[in-house]
């Protein structure tokens, strides 16, 4: 595990990764009230990353559970409440808001893991960063923010603005770089055609998204590229874990910060990890976010466990297909396990259709699916064989008026469920 360096200094990942690790679970368990539980019956420090697996897993529901427990921000908090500087919440998309606070280190950790994002995509301190997110509890702006302004750059914040006086801005301050989600991006483009913005020859040059996973599906991203005239790099990150993963000059997949975080990879029904080549939940342990901890978090996220490295030359694990899906995503339909970012990838290559959203119903005591888009019926049929053709399922497309489909500045919510006995997405 050689040639890895990092600060600097070339080091033995999985040496550097346990002493880090040891560092962490010896002070939480001492000082943090929800892992001194967990971590009663583990003898500390540990002796090799392995014995990791024995630490019981957490899981959102977990913390869920415990704020409700002891409200209003549970147990999970190593120092006193007076010492934390920063409040943030999930977004609440699947399910009830998780409530997050960091204290001056742990903000420290989080605006250095956004820096190896930007810097990753090629952003120095000549750029202009413009970040086209509302000021809110969402923690992605303000870190991605923070780590703007550590590496030297202009950040040129977007809140409280619509689509339009966004776009004027973004241009008028001559912005080099774009961050926002993918969703987002897209209807920045679809504004700036209403009204005659040329941002294919603007200043923006690179464009960073996060909070979707349409930054890593290949059509999402040309299609962006293709409308803005730059290039896109993904980044993928949890309020709850902190920035852990970022595409690169290649940008054909995702690299994990294994520097900061330590990456399992498990069948989601055994808990067991997965071998090579095999789909699988991410697992991860956050190592210098020692105010709001978690260790070995079942993230939700699907990836497929390839052990390839990078062209770009970084070592860090390598996720070429980046993140499949989210296990609360995936659907079961006539015995087809189907993600939204599969259908996602299909619909947007096809270059006239604006937005679309995804239904899933019941008919007939049996499960399926629907697909809208705003687009013609020539588009409408050659998507339906398209969809029949890699999917390998019948799925119904149906045109709707330009414009009736909602439109997202953040996270998009194109998926509505409407199966018997179904909790709607």
């Amino acid at each position: 595990m050689k040639g890895y360096k990092i600060r600097g200094i070339e080091v033995d990942l999985q040496t550097f990764q346990l002493q880090r690790l040891n560092e962490l679970l010896v002070y939480v368990s001492g000082f943090n009230e929800f892992y001194k539980e967990k971590l009663k019956n583990i003898h500390l420090p540990i002796i090799s990353i392995s014995e990791l697996q024995k630490i019981p897993m957490t899981t959102k529901k977990e913390l869920v559970l415990d704020q409700q427990l002891h409200p209003p921000l549970g147990k999970n908090h190593t120092y006193p409440q007076s010492s934390y500087i920063r409040y943030h919440q999930t977004s609440g998309t699947t399910g009830r808001p998780l409530k997050v606070l960091d204290n001056t280190e742990s903000w420290e950790w989080w605006s250095n893991c956004w820096v190896e994002v930007l810097q990753n995509a090629g952003v120095t301190s000549l750029d202009r960063a413009y970040l086209a997110f509302s000021y809110g509890p969402f923690i992605g702006f303000w870190a991605a923010h923070e780590g703007v302004q550590k590496l030297g750059s202009l950040a040129i914040p977007g809140g409280s603005m619509t689509s339009e006086e966004r776009l004027n801005s973004l241009i008028e301050n001559n912005a080099t770089v774009l961050l926002c989600t993918p969703s987002y991006a897209l209807h920045l483009a679809e504004v700036a055609n209403n009204i005659g913005t040329d941002i294919k020859n603007s200043s923006i040059h690179t464009i960073i998204t996060a909070g979707e996973p349409g930054g890593s599906i290949t059509t999402t991203r040309s299609k962006i590229e293709s409308l803005w005239g730059a290039k896109l790099y993904d980044h993928v990150g949890m309020t709850e874990m902190g920035a852990y993963g970022y595409s690169c000059t290649e940008q054909k997949g995702l690299h994990i910060n294994e520097a900061e975080f330590i990456a399992e990879i498990i069948n989601p029904e055994t808990g067991k990890l997965v071998k090579p080549n095999e789909k699988g939940e991410l697992v991860l342990t956050n190592l210098g976010r020692f105010g709001y901890p978690l260790i070995r978090y079942r993230t939700g996220d699907i990836v497929n466990n390839i052990v390839e490295t990078c062209a770009c030359g970084n070592p860090y694990k390598f996720l070429p297909e980046g993140i499949i899906g989210r296990s609360d995503d995936m659907v079961v339909i006539r015995g087809m396990n189907i993600y939204p970012s599969s259908i996602e990838s299909i619909i947007r290559g096809f270059e006239d259709i604006t937005e679309f959203r995804i239904i899933y119903y019941t008919h007939e005591e049996m499960d399926q699916i629907k697909v809208q888009i705003e687009a013609s019926k020539e588009t409408a049929d050659h998507l339906t064989k398209s969809l029949r053709k890699q999917i390998g399922l019948r799925v119904t497309v149906e045109m709707v008026p330009i414009n009736s489909l909602e439109r997202f500045m953040m996270k998009a919510k194109r998926i509505i469920d409407q199966r018997l006995k179904s909790v709607s997405v």
